[in-house]
């Protein structure tokens, strides 16, 4: 999956085209433990890179969910709304958090493949 590029705020990110798919990493939900709360930008909203664009509320914290790269939202994921647990589930894949198309792409370049990232969340826990 080296389309997946991932950030140190432990989000991942997919693009197809112009269109970025977001979401928060494995590593996350289980720093997070069992997440019970979300709350996902509104369609049409402007982010920007590194800013806040969201909200996972677990048993054990609060942590705001950032935008590894800037773009307009057009398509949030209801069902991590409505069954907060699918996060925990299934972090990596269908439990994306937000959609945006990409304003810039070459924002892309400052973020981590893989096994750079597992190297870092390794390196972060410990």
């Amino acid at each position: 999956m080296s389309d997946v590029k991932y950030s140190k705020e432990h989000e991942w990110i997919k693009l197809e085209g112009d269109i970025a798919t977001i979401g928060i990493t494995k590593h996350a939900t289980e720093m997070l433990g069992d997440i019970v709360f979300t709350e996902l930008p509104e369609k049409g909203t402007s982010v920007e890179k590194d800013g806040t664009a969201g909200v996972v509320e677990s048993t054990k914290a609060a942590s705001d969910v950032y935008t590894p790269i800037s773009g307009e939202v057009v398509d949030t994921n209801q069902a991590i709304v409505d069954d907060p647990s699918k996060i925990n589930q299934d972090p990596e894949n269908s439990a994306w958090f937000f959609k945006l198309k990409v304003k810039d792409k070459s924002e892309m370049e400052s973020l981590m493949n893989k096994e750079d990232y597992d190297k870092f969340a390794k390196e972060s826990s410990s």
